[in-house]
């Protein structure tokens, strides 16, 4: 099935089919349809994108040290492919990237050559005839293995669509004849940087297999974590606040000598076991969070295959967690509950991170007493490099103050960071109504570091402003003479006493959500005015003039 992911009108990313099928990356939408009539078309996401993409790079991890996302190319990895002859050789690695690779797609395709542009190639058009080469032991469905400097080789045949390169160079090259690798690697490298310039010797280049582009070594981060025990069990928060202060402001000087900045700290609560305190007595909002700790021999029973713990039988099993940081701590019967502070940017600056941390501890019901404490930072992200005055030295305070109120306000108010508690308009350029304007997640930082926007120049007289509706709502309208006459909404009629329309607004022809509406603007009798549309559905008001 030919599928591609577009941003607004244009590809961004498409698969294999539908490049066999004509469809290129940064066509519009209506040219990649008329190429291929069966296109699927799906929106980007960044966000879903970006979690498979961690998800699978850290799998690779498992097969090489050395694994490095293609840059522009969703989907593709360059994995390192040197030093494993005593452990299976080239063929042995094949099939461990298959593996991994097929646990997202089943037409995972995995290619071993000298340079990545050849191995990319042969992943979109396996030429076997051209100098790849198989082992012994046959290789999969879907695998090539280009054998050592056969990149020039390999890559003769291939078109020039499967080496980077400007649209503008390529088109060149066709008109010039040139329609493979191998023509363009034939040609002399002083005319092509004659005539091209420095891209099309990059080009040239890469179509006789030079390429620079080698895939990174992944620097595996060390586990950042803390653990106290308390001197004696405490019902409060305050001592663990205490702890929890100096124990964060190590963590973070760690994270800030290697140059990151916190994007997630846990707090894990080692709670007195010795009072058998019910796991339904934590509350709703800790389920999923209680962990049983393999402390003591019953627990140690417990967690084996041939018993189990009466205690915990009617237990779902997904409570059930071992927390081993915590459990080190001490060698008697524990309960441990874990829940983490996700600030809206990563941080590195102890305030706004314990305010976080504070605040949930003010609103997390505990059960039983506390007994240690364990502080980790699961998650982070490169430290930003904020700009300001030397000559004042408080010259962000202001924005970060700002920001510590909103994380409070949003530890408090949005516990699942569903990002829509805390918000600020922006604006789209779009004719839909109800898109010129969303709601988006305030960042302090960011909104104190943008520009001002420009003023616009007042009138003397006010002007109307357009308050839009949650969802238009369907109305009925009594509309003799084409204009709308009436309204009824809401279990009410009104009277109109002008109308000014229709006014014709239709697009998004080329996504799901097309429309076609004829707005009217209408002036009801001590209602005020009304924006009313009407479609093949009927009619809909969506809001009115202020």
């Amino acid at each position: 099935m030919p599928r591609a992911l577009a941003v607004d009108t244009r590809l961004r990313a498409v698969s294999l089919a539908a490049g066999r099928a004509g469809v290129r990356a940064g066509m519009t939408i209506p040219e990649a349809r008329a190429r291929c009539a069966e296109l699927d078309v799906r929106p980007w996401d960044d966000h879903a994108l970006s979690d498979a993409m961690l998800a699978a790079t850290t799998a690779l991890l498992g097969a090489s040290p050395q694994v490095t996302p293609a840059a522009g190319t969703p989907g593709m990895w360059w994995v390192g492919a040197t030093g494993f002859e005593a452990l299976g050789g080239e063929a042995q690695l094949v099939h461990t990237l298959l593996a991994i690779a097929q646990q997202w797609h089943p037409g995972a395709r995995v290619a071993v050559a000298d340079s990545c542009v050849a191995a990319r190639a042969a992943t979109w058009a396996p030429l076997p005839d051209h100098g790849a080469r198989t082992h012994t032991n046959a290789l999969p469905r879907h695998a090539t293995i280009i054998p050592p400097g056969g990149c020039a080789r390999y890559l003769a045949p291939a078109p020039l669509g499967l080496v980077p390169m400007d649209d503008e160079l390529r088109d060149a090259l066709q008109m010039l004849g040139l329609r493979t690798v191998g023509a363009l690697a034939t040609l002399d490298a002083g005319d092509v940087e004659q005539r091209w310039g420095n891209t099309g010797l990059v080009a040239w280049r890469l179509a006789r297999g030079d390429d620079p582009r080698r895939p990174g070594l992944v620097r595996v981060e060390a586990v950042r974590s803390a653990s106290v025990e308390l001197p004696s069990a405490v019902e409060s928060a305050e001592p663990v606040l205490f702890v929890l202060r100096a124990q964060l402001q190590r963590l973070l000087h760690e994270c800030v000598r290697d140059g990151r900045a916190a994007a997630a700290v846990a707090i894990t609560l080692v709670l007195d076991a010795g009072r058998q305190y019910p796991i339904e007595e934590i509350g709703s909002e800790m389920r999923g969070h209680v962990h049983v700790p393999e402390t003591s021999d019953d627990a140690t029973h417990a967690l084996s295959p041939a018993a189990t713990t009466p205690a915990h039988h009617d237990t779902p099993p997904e409570l059930l967690r071992v927390n081993k940081a915590a459990a080190s701590l001490l060698g008697i019967p524990q309960r441990t509950i874990t829940r983490e502070v996700r600030p809206a940017r990563p941080l590195a600056r102890l305030e706004p991170l314990f305010d976080q941390c504070r605040a949930l501890l003010e609103r997390w019901n505990i059960p039983a007493p506390i007994i240690g404490v364990t502080v980790s930072i699961p998650a982070t992200a490169p430290l930003a490099a904020d700009q300001g005055d030397l000559l004042v030295p408080s010259w962000r305070d202001a924005a970060m103050n700002a920001e510590a109120v909103l994380a409070r306000l949003r530890a408090t108010l949005d516990p699942d960071n569903r990002g829509d508690v805390v918000v600020h308009p922006e604006a789209h350029d779009t004719h839909r109504p109800e898109d010129t304007g969303t709601w988006a997640n305030a960042d302090a930082i960011t909104l104190a570091a943008a520009p001002m926007p420009a003023v616009l120049a007042t009138s003397a007289s006010p002007q109307a402003v357009l308050r839009l509706l949650a969802a238009p709502e369907p109305v009925d309208v009594e509309a003799p003479h084409g204009a709308p006459g009436a309204v009824w909404w809401r279990g009410r009629r009104l009277d109109v006493a002008t109308a000014h329309g229709p006014e014709r607004l239709s697009g998004d022809w080329w996504r799901g959500d097309a429309y076609a509406r004829d707005y009217w603007r209408c002036t009801a009798d001590h209602d005020g005015e009304l924006l009313l549309y009407q479609t093949e559905d009927g009619w809909f008001v969506q809001g009115w003039y202020d």
